[in-house]
């Protein structure tokens, strides 16, 4: 075989591009990158508002106000069990040392007004969510 196989979340975003071609039109005017529809396509889904604007038709009947807003919660939900738990992770652990990073520049901007501060704030923090009570 030749050609790689793809990811089968990618054949579903294909086949739903064929279905509207507006989308395609989108992308060939600059407006929109593949990869920022198929981010949103994964995560929103093709029930999404958004692509309303592509002339995309909801398979779904409107809903009132009233079933929107107990749907959000559903929505939420959905979206959470889509999610993949390994790249969340690793997203968590991105954003845990850029706060640690963080606070180790604003502990070092501390410590040069201090004198005795120096020594401990060059070492960085031990856990980047320290709490403490007031």
């Amino acid at each position: 075989m030749t050609q790689k196989e793809l990811h089968p979340s990618v054949l579903k975003f294909k086949e739903f591009v064929k279905n509207n071609p507006t989308i395609i039109q989108e992308v060939r005017k600059g407006k929109a990158t593949w990869q920022e529809l198929y981010e949103d396509w994964y995560l929103l889904g093709e029930e999404d508002e958004r692509w309303e604007s592509h002339g995309v038709e909801r398979s779904s009947e409107p809903e009132a106000s009233a079933d929107s807003k107990g749907d959000w919660m559903s929505s939420i939900i959905g979206m959470v069990k889509k999610m993949d738990p390994n790249q969340m992770q690793n997203h968590i652990n991105n954003l845990s040392q850029a706060l640690g990073a963080i606070q180790g520049v604003i502990s070092q901007f501390q410590g040069t007004n201090s004198s005795g501060g120096t020594a401990k704030s060059q070492e960085g923090p031990k856990h980047p969510f320290s709490f403490r009570k007031d």
